[in-house]
């Protein structure tokens, strides 16, 4: 079997790194499988540029422009939206012509359209479409928030200003979608039970071939760590640390709380913060003491988690973090509100903590962090080398390439 997997990225942002270890996963399981990307950052020999960089640029920036149009011309939004309603001839591409299966990762910023996607269906080429937010499921957004629009016919779009209408883009684009759905069979893929429940609370997926398949991740061989010293190391990590979804304002109440709360406990914590910042002084009034490294790259990445006790996630909702697996892999516990996919990489109790999210005004959400970094420092005491082996056990269970591959193989047949 051939199969061809499209993603934006060959590596360049987190659905782009876990597509890539799914094309990888695939070929160890004997699927010759190759990557088609606008954007080849690191030598592969599967991973292929699918055109020269100004090619791509052209539908890039006229989806930009059509989307600028229609929300008042706000920069701000400009890159919280997507219409694929411009994109590249990638039906034409030799490799998707002999491929058996097209895998679509994330492919928005004018890569593909819908209607190239139907030209790829129309030959007969079945189509598996892996979900890494609520883009497949929404008019143009890519997470609806608090938003409640995707259960109807969206329209009214928050991102679209003073432009939102019952009738605006993003009703014009939930239209197009659904006459998609209407012409082309897709199997989609939720990477988290979460995003699968959201999508049978859309409009546009409740009737739609939904399957669940998490994200897969290298799991190195467990080196159990013991403690050393009276110290616990706290890890936050994101491509953007102040990201207003990443919800860094609660968790600097958190460690406001638990420094009153707890002030024994509070005196053995220090912050290891790894991710870039667009407001250098984010983190120059946080409570507790905190070593910013900045981006890292993977090594540096692993280095940052083998020294974490705890990983912390306040992420007002994320689809599946991969954080949170990340932490458990290397022996820190993940703490992370039961918002999102969390559920998926976390029992409660056992392999990390999971904390109710509580009210709009975040401050049951900062109290209940608080309280959840107690219980993980609680765990790590009780017996840190049983839970270390308890979390390494359940990735490999989950999210492993070999476990991954063996759903993959299921779904394809």
């Amino acid at each position: 079997m051939k199969a061809v997997i499209l993603s934006k990225s060959d590596t360049r942002g987190g659905a782009a790194v876990v597509m890539r270890r799914l094309m990888d996963a695939l070929n160890a399981a004997g699927v010759d499988t190759r990557m088609l990307t606008l954007e080849r950052r690191e030598p592969h020999e599967r991973v292929h540029r699918v055109v020269g960089r100004w090619r791509a640029r052209w539908p890039f920036l006229l989806e930009r422009l059509q989307i600028f149009l229609s929300n008042g011309r706000n920069r701000r939004d400009l890159f919280k939206a997507d219409t694929a309603t411009f994109g590249l001839p990638l039906h034409r591409d030799p490799l998707i012509a002999e491929a058996d299966v097209v895998i679509l990762g994330w492919v928005n910023q004018g890569m593909i359209s819908l209607r190239e996607i139907e030209r790829i269906a129309d030959a007969g080429t079945p189509i598996y479409w892996v979900m890494h937010d609520m883009w497949c499921m929404t008019g143009i957004c890519h997470h609806a928030g608090s938003c409640d629009g995707f259960r109807g016919e969206c329209g009214l779009c928050p991102l679209l200003g003073r432009k939102a209408s019952p009738r605006d883009l993003s009703h014009r684009i939930w239209r197009r979608k659904r006459r998609f759905n209407s012409r082309v069979q897709v199997t989609y893929i939720a990477v988290s039970r979460w995003l699968a429940g959201r999508a049978r609370d859309s409009s546009l997926l409740r009737d739609a071939r939904l399957e669940v398949i998490g994200n897969p991740i290298e799991v190195p061989r467990l080196r159990v760590r013991n403690l050393r010293g009276t110290g616990l190391k706290v890890l936050i990590a994101a491509a953007r640390l102040d990201d207003p979804i990443k919800g860094l304002p609660i968790l600097k109440d958190a460690a406001a709380r638990l420094k009153l709360a707890n002030p024994a406990l509070a005196g053995r914590l220090e912050f290891i913060a790894c991710g870039a910042l667009k407001d250098p002084d984010a983190l120059k009034d946080f409570p507790l003491p905190i070593d910013y490294r900045g981006p890292q790259d993977l090594a540096g990445m692993e280095e940052a988690y083998r020294e974490a006790h705890i990983v912390v996630s306040s992420s007002l909702y994320e689809t599946l973090p991969g954080t949170l697996v990340e932490g458990q892999i290397y022996g820190a516990v993940p703490v992370a509100f039961d918002r999102g996919g969390q559920r998926d990489i976390i029992d409660d109790g056992l392999t990390g903590i999971l904390c109710p999210f509580g009210g709009a005004d975040h401050t049951e959400a900062s109290e209940n962090l608080a309280q959840g970094i107690e219980r993980a420092a609680t765990l790590i005491a009780a017996d840190y080398e049983t839970l270390q082996r308890r979390m390494h056990a359940s990735v490999e269970a989950r999210f492993s390439p070999q476990a991954i591959a063996a759903a993959w193989l299921r779904l394809l047949g």
